[in-house]
């Protein structure tokens, strides 16, 4: 059998394609109606009638906000919440106040025979009324008023030990 040649030409199975009309008769298609802005208008905002009518100072949200932000990393300090004072016992207060080294030098300057000036005497006289008053509040005595002898040996306190333990034990009772 001898091989043949295709045909262009479709026969009765092919689809029908319409028939050619003239550029003159074929409908032309209309321009597609424009929606949103022109081009340009988030840079020339005074073209646009609808901000004009706002005010000129009106700013446009799009623009981002002009503040530095921090490229490196971020520092745990500013995430800490601030912190709670912690209010101090009586005895804190009173070892606080004791170990004022302020406090310690004008007492240092008195004992040296110094004069002080006026707020200095002032701000030491208001240090020691605090510090006397919380000893009252705790019911501390001072020592060398009270004893002018300081007792320090074993059987003495030996002594004081004893007087004290049996004071608890009444107190229990």
């Amino acid at each position: 059998m001898t091989r043949m040649k295709k045909s262009r030409k479709a026969g009765e199975s092919a689809p029908k394609h319409p028939p050619r009309s003239k550029k003159s008769e074929r409908v032309i298609a209309r321009k597609k109606q424009d929606s949103g802005n022109k081009s340009g208008s988030r840079q020339n905002p005074t073209g646009s009638q609808a901000t004009a009518a706002a005010g000129k100072n009106t700013k446009d949200p799009r623009i981002g906000s002009k503040k530095p932000v921090a490229l490196g990393l971020v520092t745990p300090t500013s995430q800490q919440p601030k912190a709670v004072k912690v209010k101090l016992t009586d005895e804190q207060q009173l070892l606080h106040l004791e170990e004022d080294p302020r406090l310690n030098q004008l007492l240092d300057m008195l004992e040296e025979g110094r004069d002080l000036s006026p707020e200095d005497q002032l701000w030491l006289d208001k240090q020691l009324a605090k510090i006397e008053a919380l000893m009252q509040k705790l019911g501390i005595d001072d020592l060398d008023e009270h004893q002018p002898e300081a007792r320090h040996g074993d059987d003495d306190l030996l002594d004081k030990f004893d007087a004290q333990l049996t004071q608890l034990q009444q107190q229990k009772l």
